[in-house]
């Protein structure tokens, strides 16, 4: 068969785009890969044993799934109705109930110790994770890799993330080649990427070791140290429902998690929405507009706790989630105390 002039740039542009991905999947040798080379050059500097390192990256792969869904990340593409679906199931919440009774000195330490309520701690361990039973199925190492690497915008915060996992595993004496967790690098039971794993991990049950991956007391500990150090005030609310109007109001800005709330009160009013009569009118808010998919719409005044919740994930649904699967967690477990109270009633009365 002959080939045409067309056809033999066809052939070559994909022979071309072969050698491409083949440098790819050739992927973070610091032989081949300058910009590799170099962390390993500066982690070298800080102690890191060169050929631990060197070995470490040469099994790091390139994954193009993993930049696929860093641009398709639920929290940029559902509706309020369909993200809360996800989270807001009776298996979840019950899981949840389980999962606070099996663990309930970790969680009433951490409560104690650090102002956040145990169903705070449990729903974001279950928004994660679904406690534990879901930790990620990408290799750490891989996404990391890539995202440092090859994301088209955020390359030097994932090469900051690549060298706090490398440390981590090096300290912990973990092969990292291991370790799986989201698309995104996040790791164990809570998905802390490495930076918040290295500055607010803490070992919540004594043994010596800072192990998220494993260790559920760890974990919990460590998700309530994470809310304090960003400024959990205890004792204060998360959010308010307000009434408004059918279509969300302009000059209000809305669902802006990214920043602490600062609406006031007064402004919220005026756009038409109501507001609590014990908040002050200069009290700073943070508005919230949800859509239900049938033109309808739900509005939240977020507080100061709201604003905290979104420091784990910067997305107001995030946070909606998390709070309504703590609250939903919250009641059933006060209905099974309730069943079983009564239940233990009933025993004493017939004996």
């Amino acid at each position: 068969m002959r080939i045409g002039n067309h056809g033999k740039r066809v052939l070559v542009g994909l022979v071309a785009l072969g050698a491409s991905l083949g440098v790819l999947a050739a992927d973070f040798d610091p032989s081949t890969h300058d910009e590799t080379r170099q962390l390993v050059a500066e982690l070298a500097e800080r102690g890191i044993e060169r050929e631990w390192l060197e070995a470490a990256m040469r099994g790091a792969d390139f994954q193009q799934g993993v930049l696929d869904a860093m641009a398709g990340a639920a929290e940029r593409r559902l509706r309020w109705d369909e993200y809360r679906e996800i989270f807001l199931q009776p298996e979840r919440i019950h899981r949840g109930v389980t999962f606070l009774e099996v663990h309930r000195d970790a969680f009433e330490r951490a409560e104690a110790e650090f102002g956040v309520p145990a169903e705070v701690i449990a729903a974001i361990i279950g928004v994660e994770t679904s406690y534990g039973r879901f930790t990620g199925r990408h290799r750490v190492i891989d996404s990391l890799a890539t995202l440092a690497f090859h994301h088209p915008g955020r390359g030097s915060f994932f090469r900051g993330e690549l060298a706090a996992f490398l440390e981590i595993t090096h300290e912990q004496g973990v092969e990292p080649g291991t370790l799986k967790g989201s698309y995104a690098g996040a790791m164990g039971y809570p998905q802390f990427i490495p930076t918040s794993y290295r500055a607010y991990a803490v070992d919540f049950d004594g043994d010596g070791i800072r192990d998220l991956w494993t260790n559920p007391v760890d974990a919990i500990g460590s998700v309530g140290n994470y809310f304090a150090e960003h400024g959990w005030r205890g004792g204060e609310p998360i959010y308010h429902d307000a009434a408004g109007p059918e279509t969300p109001p302009d000059g209000i800005d809305f669902n802006r998690a990214a920043r602490p709330p600062g609406v006031s009160a007064s402004a919220v009013a005026e756009a038409g929405l109501t507001v609590p009569d014990d908040i002050e009118a200069d009290r700073p808010l943070l508005p919230v507009s949800l859509e239900d998919g049938e033109g309808n719409w739900r509005y939240v005044l977020g507080e100061h706790n709201f604003y905290v919740i979104t420091r784990y994930n910067h997305s107001h649904l995030y946070a909606m989630a998390v709070t309504e699967l703590a609250e939903a967690i919250a009641e059933a477990r006060a209905l099974d105390a309730h069943w079983l109270e009564a239940v233990s009633v009933d025993a004493e009365e017939r004996s």
